[in-house]
């Protein structure tokens, strides 16, 4: 997890990929999507919902089951994930106003007509990608799986 000082460090030259979420539980879905998302640009850097935040995003009383910390750690440390950097706000804007990411990708359950950030991103010529999910993983299904939700 770094700072997003850090990651203004790290893009520096480079076509900057960057995506966002809980990442509660990791799931190949949420492998397979990053790996795609690596493959559109030089790095990618995923932001993080704060324990806080995710809560606010209504996914259940008792998530995140990880906490920030954690969920950080097993992001960073995948191959294709080149930083995490954590964010407090329900959605992204703010941080993506920061890094000005070339490409923002998102999963096939959104459509970019409908997140807050496609404004943000187009306002500075950045690209919104929607990336296809892979068919019956998610954090909730595996919840349910478990008898959890």
């Amino acid at each position: 997890m770094i700072s997003v000082e850090e990651a203004l460090a790290l893009r520096e030259g480079k076509k900057l990929v960057f995506t966002n979420g809980v990442f509660d539980i990791l799931h190949a879905g949420h492998v397979r999507y990053l790996s795609e998302a690596r493959g559109l640009g030089d790095m990618l850097i995923v932001g993080v919902n704060s324990d806080d935040s995710a809560r606010k995003l209504g996914k259940g009383p008792e998530r995140p089951i990880n906490t920030v910390a954690d969920r950080a750690a097993v992001l960073a440390a995948l191959r294709d994930v080149d930083a995490v950097v954590v964010f407090d706000e329900r959605t992204p804007e703010k941080l993506i106003a920061t890094l000005m990411p070339e490409i923002h990708v998102k999963g096939g359950d959104y459509r970019a007509e409908d997140l807050p950030e496609t404004t943000v991103v187009q306002s500075y010529g950045g690209k919104v990608v929607i990336l296809p999910t892979l068919e019956g993983r998610s954090t909730t299904s595996t919840l349910r799986k478990m008898g959890v939700e």
